[in-house]
């Protein structure tokens, strides 16, 4: 219980005041004439004063506050190293039950950096302001760290922390640890198809004596492109090509090192997005028909396109007087497109076009090879491929999917989808499709046998429509009806002629995302998701391999046609690789170059300054075996030196609240009336005298 006097004036504040200096006027002036009796009368006012101030004695019942110690606990991917974790329970279980002798003290335990929340580094500090933010400064005894020591986000002064306490660490990792890492210096985001960008890394190795050469395999996609021999602590350059449009996933590793922590740091793996140059498309058009300016429209509309187009209007065979400089407006270049400069082109699209004496069949024989070589043919045929002029008939016919009957079916039909088109990237989905599609109707195909490829889509007869299909290293479609203009003229509503034609030139220009088989990885923060595309009615077990080395096998199950999928939680940061026996695929989650693996060997120099700061300390608490050695956990008061050879001081925190209040005032009733009466009297008497 706490006394204390307090005063609640009778009068206002400025009254009262005025009062007093009136009594110490009338004070003074007795103390200086000195009358009879001038110090009764001095008393007599002072008397007066007070019963006005009415002061009152306050009694507090006052109750104790505990105090609040916080142990945070360090989860970061690091602590699973050597034994860490172990450690990290031991010494937690330790400190909870010598918290518990400590005389009204609770413990909180933190869990800081916990792998599932993404965060880039250790972040115990964090958690610690968030686990203390219910409590009140002056209650906080301290606050212990149980880490490796290697924290991000140490305040740069005490004053940071919110509370005066001592912090200490206790420190995990053993002693003369030895860790080699690789660390990436240039990171490109972009990069242009078909040319190289420049990764920059160094290898970095701790606690080794002696250093030599070092070994470092480069992959791109899986796939190795370079190994390369470097020395520790210098900067190093390596030559990536980028191979396609999309993500290019690069990963360097170093050759791990005897008796290293770990070798997850050994790995770094940045994502490179391909991106492609202008493509360059040559686009011959045969005859003038209404499907023409579809192809040039959708050709000229994409800004990424650089369209080179000819059209035959007049065969070289047609006589009819007209003068030589008025039957085009330049010589078609056939030699220069054709042999020259066949190779810089990414896609030749043939639209209703015939032979017509124009192009040698030597031509149309390096047109093949370009395809077999990598290069793209899309062919639009209409009648022209069932005459007697053909591409089928020429050498480009050996790469062609389907050859010709010789017929042209002219009568009302709605493409349809087939079940390799509902499988397949270019089709799946089209808006409007199904089994009665919701397009219009088109009116001519061509009497085909597909020999090889895929048909996506039927006309007349279930005949093939649209059939694709890879010669070797390149790709060709065919489209057997000159009508896709219909859709894009609204003809009964039109139909997806846009979606349709921009998928299939995106096919043959082998976008990854509509690659028909192919496996694909991609994770945000605690989720990973696996896709594998497939033509099949089936997908294999994908056998995926997590960053700490760990395996496992994920059955993947079939979201839509052709599409499996399976998402699976993980709390890992780092390089996961998923193989099928066929494709592999790599994925990155979290950052390229994480600062949790920038170093991994334990530290006692990060957190002096913050512990000696509070008048708490460092300490290691495993030897070079990894044998525990614990602090004692003593109280101290406020002040007091909080750490000592063998250990560790919390502050007694002096917070209480009041749970009553009583008060007395002096000049109440009976007592007030008689004190003012008998110093008054006493004047009175000692004046009469």
């Amino acid at each position: 219980m706490d006394f204390n006097l307090a005063f609640t004036p009778l009068i206002g504040f400025w009254p009262l005041t005025g009062f007093a200096v009136l009594a110490v006027i009338a004070a003074i002036a007795l103390a200086i004439f000195r009358p009879r009796g001038w110090w009764l009368r001095a008393a007599a006012l002072g008397v007066l004063l007070l019963a006005i101030a009415n002061p009152s004695l306050t009694r507090e019942d006052r109750e104790k506050l505990t105090s609040v110690l916080a142990v945070v606990v360090d989860k970061s991917a690091s602590q699973s190293l050597d034994g860490r974790d172990a450690r990290t329970a031991d010494a937690l279980k330790d400190i909870e039950e010598k918290a518990k002798r400590l005389p009204n003290t609770e413990v909180r335990v933190i869990e800081g950096a916990a792998p599932s929340s993404g965060s880039d580094g250790t972040e115990l500090f964090k958690a610690l302001q968030a686990g203390l933010s219910d409590v009140p400064p002056d209650r906080v005894a301290g606050a212990v760290l149980i880490t490796d020591g290697v924290v991000h986000d140490i305040p740069a002064s005490a004053a940071a922390l919110g509370f005066t306490a001592p912090v200490h660490a206790l420190v995990t990792g053993r002693p003369n640890e030895r860790d080699r890492r690789i660390v990436l210096t240039a990171t490109p985001r972009f990069g242009i198809v078909d040319k190289s960008q420049i990764v920059g890394f160094r290898v970095e190795d701790t606690g080794f004596e002696t250093r030599g050469s070092i070994a470092v395999t480069a992959r791109r996609d899986g796939e190795e492109i370079a190994r390369l021999i470097v020395v520790p602590g210098r900067d190093s350059e390596i030559e990536v090509p980028i191979a396609h449009a999309g993500p290019n996933v690069v990963e360097l590793e170093a050759a791990p090192a005897e008796d290293e922590l770990t070798r997850l740091n050994n790995r770094a793996a940045l994502s490179i997005e391909g991106v492609r140059e202008k493509l360059r498309v040559l686009l011959v058009s045969g005859e003038p028909h209404s499907g023409e300016r579809t192809w040039r429209n959708l050709l000229k509309a994409d800004a990424n396109v650089d369209l080179v187009h000819f059209t035959i209007l007049r065969p070289p065979e047609k006589q009819d007087g007209t003068p030589i400089n008025e039957l085009s407006l330049i010589a078609f270049p056939t030699r220069e497109l054709f042999v020259t400069k066949i190779e810089d082109f990414d896609l030749i699209i043939f639209d209703r076009y015939a032979r017509q004496g124009i192009l040698p069949l030597l031509y149309f024989d390096n047109i093949a090879q370009y395809v077999r070589n990598g290069g793209a043919v899309l062919v639009a045929a209409g009648p022209d491929y069932a005459g007697p002029g053909s591409l089928s008939e020429t050498p480009l016919g050996d790469v062609l999917p389907a050859t010709p009957l010789g017929g042209v079916i002219e009568r009302p039909f709605k493409p349809l989808v087939t079940d390799a088109g509902n499988r397949h990237p270019v089709t799946r989905n089209l808006p409007g499709g199904g089994p009665d599609p919701s397009w219009s109707e088109w009116f001519r195909i061509v009497e085909t046998r597909a020999r090889s490829g895929d048909s996506l889509m039927s006309g007349a007869g279930d005949r093939p429509l649209l059939v694709l299909s890879h010669e070797e290293e390149g790709r060709v479609a065919l489209f057997l009806s000159d009508h896709a203009w219909l859709w894009a003229r609204g003809f009964q509503g039109g139909g997806p002629h846009l979606d349709l034609l921009r998928r299939l030139v995106h096919w043959l220009m082998k976008e990854p995302d509509l690659e028909e088989e192919a496996l694909r990885m991609s994770g945000r923060q605690g989720t990973l998701n696996i896709e594998r595309q497939t033509m099949g009615d089936t997908a294999p077990p994908v056998t995926l391999t997590y960053p700490s080395g760990e395996t496992r096998t994920i059955t993947l199950t079939q979201s839509e046609p052709g599409l499996f999928r399976a998402e699976i939680d993980t709390n890992e940061q780092g390089l996961y690789r998923a193989e099928d026996g066929t494709f592999t695929a790599i994925a990155n989650l979290g950052p390229a170059n994480p600062r949790e693996f920038q170093e991994i060997a334990s530290s006692t120099e990060r957190l002096q300054p913050i512990a000696e700061a509070t008048g708490g300390s460092v300490r290691r608490i495993a030897d070079e075996d990894g044998a525990l050695t614990l602090p004692r956990l003593l109280q101290v008061r406020d002040g007091a030196r909080a750490s000592g050879g063998d250990w560790i001081g919390v502050r007694e925190a002096e917070a209480s609240v009041v749970r009553g209040l009583d008060m007395f005032p002096v000049f109440a009733g009976l007592i007030g009336l008689l004190l003012l009466l008998a110093s008054v009297t006493a004047a009175w008497a000692r004046e009469g005298r």
